[in-house]
């Protein structure tokens, strides 16, 4: 591996990534069970094992008791050599009025003791929160193991397989060279196990070749790379927060925006079908702000979103940019993917 890659992050094994309908208090046992078999693999105690299951708890009764339509990720994150358990909560209302008011401990709007959001605040190495009355609220937790070097990814990105497959045709990628964030996603072409093998060799494509490049230099690799597979849609961006600037470069239809603060622009791919046609491709520069947020995502979500519909949403980590535009964005009849560089100072 290249000495000045810091990071890589990507998507975790089928049996570190469950996503589950919160719809009845029996799914927090369930959530407990599943942190058993994951925690000692991540060098998690029995005491931060049971920190964990207790604010999955909580997080799951918050959805139970006062939400519509919640979910509930659980995941285990592997950032390099760190490793981590990410929960993410999402669901479509009644949205927090009084955020800070429901960081107390005790306070409950259903009328019961509660441990409160605060205590999950508390026990997480880092969390990201945010809500809009009357449109739902969005809650990610990352957990370490105690003693290990606290470690809040730059990038966040969440994938979601169509209704009725368990593998996902979506698949993303980043890691940090120097000063530069190299962001992968590719979009495999239909759904399935087929379309999640054209997603997963375009990762070990990428990551198995030398970094840094340029955006078009890898879209090309992973091109050549993967043509033994049906195919898909593949973009790279190159973010630079130092030099204000993104590289991309997109074969097929992956979209790409830099976002700041209520407005967005579109990055432009180019036409074709990685693994086996791709005729034309060009890289494109843009400039980036200091706040500027750079986001990609599969055709499985639409691209009728607009900054200026989330006050003060591209402020907050780049996880809950993603479960927010996963949630508000998804097509429900496709694979989903989404990933978010944020600036440095939003890690």
């Amino acid at each position: 591996m290249d000495p000045m890659i810091v990071e890589w992050s990507d998507l975790p094994a089928r049996d570190e990534y469950l996503w589950t309908r919160v719809e009845d208090g029996s799914v927090a046992a369930r959530l407990r069970r599943v942190i058993d078999g994951w925690a000692p693999r991540l060098g998690f105690d029995a005491d931060r094992t049971a920190q964990v299951q207790l604010a999955v708890t909580e997080g799951a009764a918050n959805l139970h008791k006062h939400a519509r339509q919640g979910e509930m990720l659980l995941r285990v994150s592997r950032d390099g050599p760190v490793a981590a358990l990410e929960m993410v909560c999402v669901d479509c209302g009644p949205g927090i009025a009084d955020v800070p008011g429901m960081m107390v401990d005790g306070r409950s709007s259903a009328g019961t003791l509660g441990v409160g959001l605060g205590s999950i605040v508390r026990m997480a190495d880092h969390t990201g929160l945010y809500s809009l009355p009357g449109r739902g609220t969005v809650l990610t937790a990352r957990f370490q193991a105690s003693g290990s070097p606290t470690s809040v990814p730059r990038c966040g990105g969440l994938f979601r397989p169509i209704a009725e497959e368990e593998e996902c045709g979506d698949a993303y990628a980043a890691c940090q060279a120097g000063d530069v964030v190299y962001a992968m996603l590719c979009d495999g072409l239909g759904h399935g196990a087929l379309a999640a093998r054209a997603a997963a060799e375009a990762i070990r494509v990428l990551r198995a070749g030398p970094l840094p490049g340029r955006p078009a230099e890898l879209v090309e690799r992973i091109h050549r790379g993967i043509a033994h597979t049906r195919g898909g849609a593949v973009a790279v961006a190159a973010v630079d927060a130092a030099a204000g600037l993104v590289t991309f470069a997109g074969l097929g239809n992956v979209a790409g925006w830099v976002v700041t603060g209520e407005r967005r622009h579109g990055m432009v791919s180019t036409p074709g079908i990685a693994g086996h046609r791709a005729q034309g491709l060009r890289e494109h520069v843009y400039e980036l702000p200091p706040d500027g947020v750079v986001v990609m995502h599969s055709d499985g979500l639409t691209g009728r979103w607009g900054p200026g519909d989330y006050p003060r949403l591209f402020g907050c980590p780049p996880l809950v940019i993603a479960a927010t535009l996963l949630r508000d964005a998804g097509v429900h009849h496709d694979d989903q993917a989404v990933l978010v560089v944020g600036p440095p100072e939003a890690r």
